[in-house]
């Protein structure tokens, strides 16, 4: 839900263009961007393999551990504040700047700018996404928090930053709340 600004102005945008019909521009992006969730879900699912494999989740796909739920939480939060985040964020946020600043003719360049936007959306969430291993990675609530979460991010004016602080102070309390009960 969070990609439909930017696909509609990716069409709008290809409606001018010469060559192919717009809509097979559109679709060229749309199956660059969505190439990217897909690699980075294959990454994910190998890590979810290997973390059940160490017992750290469990079958219901949950953290089952307080070191991994509090170290996701902290990294998460932490990673709110960075400039990493705030920069690939941004790219997501203005559909039209994107588009002005990456634009590529033909299919095969509406496939590069797909790959292009889809790397920056990842790098925004990626690590939003990696909570549901704390929070249960079949759990549809968290799931759709967290769609929330994500869609409020990109839809906020670029200058009201308290609300990703806030999440990531939270982020980090909660994650440190979870170390010390680890540790008792």
């Amino acid at each position: 839900p969070s990609a439909t600004p930017m696909v509609q102005t990716f069409a709008r945008s290809a409606q001018g263009q010469p060559g192919r019909p717009a809509a097979s521009l559109t679709s060229a992006f749309v199956g660059g961007y969505l190439a990217v969730w897909t690699l980075f879900s294959a990454v994910i699912t190998l890590a979810q393999w290997g973390l059940l494999e160490l017992r750290l989740v469990t079958p219901m796909m949950e953290s089952a551990s307080a070191w991994l739920s509090g170290g996701l939480l902290v990294a998460a939060g932490v990673f709110q504040f960075t400039d990493f985040k705030n920069a690939c964020l941004n790219k997501c946020r203005t559909p039209m700047g994107f588009l002005m600043t990456e634009w590529r003719p033909g299919a095969r360049g509406a496939f590069v700018m797909g790959l292009r936007h889809g790397a920056y959306c990842t790098g925004c969430c990626a690590m939003l996404m990696l909570l549901l291993f704390v929070l249960g990675v079949m759990n549809l609530v968290w799931i759709v928090v967290l769609t929330l979460v994500v869609l409020a991010e990109k839809l906020l004016p670029a200058e009201i930053v308290w609300p990703s602080r806030a999440l990531g102070a939270g982020l980090i309390a909660w994650g440190g709340y979870l170390f010390l009960v680890g540790q008792g």
